[in-house]
């Protein structure tokens, strides 16, 4: 059995680390109202986000450079309810199968981004982005 077809408390750190699509739509910013708590998405990339590989540029030593960096772990993955419902660790949690543009189903790290579900194409830097109210989505991305 694959790896990725496991549960995840059977993983090690680099099953755990690999189950990982590449999407780059966690490494988006959030706000939250003030009022009620609640947390929108924007399409504003991370600094250290490559919008392109939709890979952290400077993965092991993030948390040095945006200190409010968020770790995925297993036992904090309930309390992210912003990922979105396409995200490996979810979809794996909730023992769904992997999609077809994974690559670890497809076996290759570009199918996420020719498929349209990765944040290529769909994001700006937090560098060149301006005020943040200016860039909440609507919808998903």
């Amino acid at each position: 059995m694959p790896f990725w077809e496991m549960p995840l408390e059977k993983l090690d750190r680099a099953q755990w680390e690999a189950l990982c699509d590449g999407c780059g739509k966690c490494c988006l910013l959030k706000a939250e109202d003030e009022d009620d708590g609640q947390i929108y998405m924007t399409n504003i990339a991370c600094k250290l986000l490559d919008t392109q590989s939709g890979q952290c540029s400077d993965y092991r030593r993030r948390r040095y450079f945006v200190p409010d960096c968020v770790r995925l772990t297993r036992d904090k993955l309930d309390q992210f309810t912003w990922l979105p419902d396409s995200c490996a660790y979810k979809m794996r949690a909730r023992d769904l199968p992997l999609p077809e543009w994974h690559y670890l189903v497809s076996g290759d790290r570009e199918t996420i981004h020719e498929t349209g579900n990765s944040i290529r194409g769909k994001v700006i830097t937090e560098v060149k982005a301006g005020p943040l109210e200016q860039h909440i989505l609507d919808g998903p991305l």
